[in-house]
């Protein structure tokens, strides 16, 4: 199944002729696709009405830098000043992640959108994707703030998506650019970069996304399609059974597979559910790629269908609790 990318804050004909697709499984908004919060609410119903089956709406809202959804919308904080908060007072950091955490689903929900791609679940060390989208370089922090922001999240009803899998903090390259490598052995990675994802699967996080990081001592290529990443490691030795999703296929460290077609099939090939295919200069050729394949149309069954709150019902599940500072 493909979530795609749209261009604009309204569904063009042939966009309406995209979600009609089998294989077209939802829609990622971003800041091309958003002039208001009202706005956001009628495109996802559009996006609804114009599909044969439920779709998941989805979104990167994530806080900082990293925040599709502004006016109307809580300037969220990035995920770095929990981590600096928890040094000092953990009981306050955990608190006002959840509180966070809860916020942003709520407003998210309160606009007819499902899904928001968090938590950032990397160890942060610098990357020049992650920075301070990243909770903290101490990976039992990290661990920590994931099962508040799980919990939030959980509270508010939207499902968790953990990222980048296995952990994308420990390199520099930012792999919307660059082909990212990381040479450390899977021991090293299991005793730093997945102790984080660890705890999000614990507190019951439903889905994963795929980092496009080469991680050559593991495996030949990037986690995104690799079988031995998503099948060995995240779904055998973690025992994740939620859902897979690809990070972009329009993403620079993707290229490596190919072209579109290449790239949708490795992803798929190797246990991804889902492939994202952001640019909506890409979605005719990927969906095309699909034909023929078996889709596992009961993927996102999880994440789609919890409807929208209303935007009362979001600033109450979003409302602070127990003295939360939201």
């Amino acid at each position: 199944m493909l979530v795609i990318g749209v261009a604009g804050t309204e569904l063009t004909a042939q966009e309406r002729d995209w979600l009609q697709h089998d294989a077209c499984a939802g829609v990622i908004l971003f800041k091309r696709n958003v002039a208001s919060r009202a706005q956001v609410a009628e495109l996802a119903a559009a996006i609804r009405e114009a599909a044969p089956r439920p779709q998941l709406v989805c979104v990167d809202q994530e806080g900082g830098r990293v925040q599709r959804f502004v006016e109307g919308y809580t300037a969220l904080p990035a995920l770095a000043g929990f981590g600096a908060q928890y040094l000092a007072d953990p009981d306050a950091a955990l608190s006002e992640a959840r509180a966070h955490a809860r916020r942003m689903a709520g407003e998210v929900r309160g606009s007819g959108v499902d899904l928001s791609f968090a938590p950032v679940v990397d160890v942060g060390h610098g990357n020049l994707a992650i920075g301070d989208r990243a909770f903290s370089e101490d990976p039992h922090v990290v661990a920590a703030l994931t099962r508040a922001y799980v919990e939030g999240m959980h509270e508010a009803g939207m499902a968790a998506t953990l990222k980048h899998f296995p952990g994308h903090g420990s390199v520099r390259e930012d792999t919307h650019f660059d082909q990212a490598v990381d040479r450390r052995s899977l021991e090293d990675i299991r005793a730093h970069d997945l102790v984080p994802f660890v705890a999000g699967i614990d507190a019951g996080a439903d889905a994963v996304m795929l980092a496009h990081v080469i991680y050559p001592q593991v495996a030949p290529e990037p986690a995104g399609y690799s079988p031995h990443w998503i099948g060995t490691i995240l779904r055998g030795e973690l025992g994740f059974r939620g859902v897979v999703f690809s990070d972009d296929i329009g993403m620079a460290a993707a290229f490596s597979a190919g072209g579109v077609k290449a790239r949708v099939d490795a992803h798929l090939d190797a246990g991804c559910d889902v492939v994202l295919v952001c640019h909506p200069e890409l979605v005719a050729e990927s969906l095309a790629a699909v034909e023929g394949r078996a889709l596992n149309t009961m993927a996102l069954t999880g994440l789609i269908g919890r409807g929208p709150l209303g935007w009362d019902g979001a600033l109450a599940a979003a409302a602070p609790r127990n003295g939360d500072i939201a």
